[in-house]
């Protein structure tokens, strides 16, 4: 399709949105036609829509867009995080008709389209955020085949829901592969570390920022066991972010535990926060609707500096903020919080001597759309391998 055609038919077929209390959107068919089912979760992006399409912990989940105008840089084959749209279903009120873009080598309604993602457009996604945001996440189903809402809620209703369900498995790397160190963009002299990450709905700019800082990345899928781990000869371990429950993901946790008692140095982002939180002694729980987007405020509390930070989590860790923990591992504390409501964004674990051992956060310093503020984390991951914390 030439980069600037029209992409959305002006005679779109009628679709329908209905929430599982009953709440329906009228709006037109946007992507595939059919129906979806999945968790409505909003995020307030005004850019990077294709990194959130391919972004894993999206899996099984109806994103709301909140920004209006969506699609006008079209897609290409640069931005993608991960091999597929994991989005189960999207909704956005105006999509661009013509995409603009001298990166553009299609329209995001084709893209949807050929990978058989359902949305809707044409919806007043500004009624339906304040809706999630009274009531929470919910349910919802969208169908572009069904026109009574009672049969499409009943639907809904009988979908699963995120609370108690593990989905790394399914977003996971089949197999394992090596990314080498970049060795041209650091010291030139060969891998400066090794470096075993555990694919939980790895993201590509992970292992490339990584790369990048002179380590050389084995990843490896999330029914790794911790001797396959130790089998790669390690120096570091790192937690991808992820969908699903991290009260119903146990294995990881075990395996992390395994690797605190050994010593293996650890860094987390997002579900692997929360991962680290569990194998660290503290509870999850689920969020009221969550934070999503690119544009929350987290303040490092080592450093006293507020970033701006992506955001992709609907379940948190429940840790004291006012104080340090005592676990079998070390000291615990928070080292970050959401400036909106206090939420845990970030732990660290240190030795009796007070030198760092481990660290997560909950927010995503790789975030390719931007912001790059939390990019140093990759750097203190390095300084933590180099024993320099």
């Amino acid at each position: 399709m030439p980069p600037h055609a029209p992409s959305t038919s002006p005679s779109a077929a009628p679709a329908i949105l209905v929430l599982e209390d009953g709440r329906t959107f009228h709006g037109e068919a946007f992507g595939a036609v059919g129906e979806t089912f999945g968790e409505a979760v909003f995020s307030t992006g005004m850019t990077g829509y294709q990194e959130t399409l391919t972004d894993p912990s999206y899996h099984r989940q109806v994103v709301v867009m909140t920004a209006p105008h969506v699609g006008n840089t079209g897609i290409n084959d640069e931005d993608p995080e991960s091999r597929r749209i994991w989005v189960s279903g999207y909704v956005v009120r105006d999509p661009a008709r013509v995409p603009s873009s001298w990166r553009s080598q299609g329209s995001l309604d084709d893209e949807l389209r050929t990978q058989g993602v359902v949305g809707i457009s044409g919806v007043d996604t500004r009624a339906l955020t304040r809706h999630l945001r009274e009531r929470g996440a919910m349910r919802v189903g969208i169908s572009t085949t069904e026109s009574d809402p009672a049969a499409l809620l009943a639907r809904v209703q009988q979908s699963g829901e995120m609370a108690g369900t593990e989905l790394a498995g399914e977003v996971t790397t089949p197999e394992a592969y090596v990314v080498p160190a970049d060795t041209a963009g650091s010291s030139g002299e060969g891998a400066r570390f090794r470096v075993a990450v555990l694919d939980l709905g790895l993201k590509a700019n992970t292992p490339r920022m990584m790369a990048q800082r002179g380590l050389e990345v084995h990843v490896l899928p999330a029914t790794a066991t911790l001797e396959e781990v130790l089998a790669v000869e390690p120096d570091g371990l790192f937690f991808s972010n992820g969908p699903g429950d991290p009260a119903a993901t146990t294995a990881q946790v075990e395996l992390l535990q395994g690797a605190l008692e050994r010593g293996l140095p650890y860094f987390g982002i997002c579900f692997g926060n929360q991962l680290f939180g569990r194998a660290l002694g503290f509870g999850t729980y689920k969020l009221r609707y969550g934070h999503r987007g690119i544009n929350q405020p987290v303040m490092d509390r080592t450093t006293g500096k507020v970033e701006v930070t992506a955001h992709n989590h609907g379940f948190a860790v429940d840790a004291p903020l006012d104080r340090p923990t005592e676990t079998p591992y070390g000291h615990a504390t928070v080292s970050h919080v959401c400036l909106n409501d206090d939420v845990v964004e970030g732990l660290e674990l240190r030795d009796a001597d007070g030198r760092l051992k481990a660290f997560s956060v909950q927010y995503h310093p790789e975030a390719a759309a931007g912001p790059h503020d939390a990019a140093y984390l990759f750097d203190r991951f390095v300084s933590l391998l180099a024993g320099d914390l």
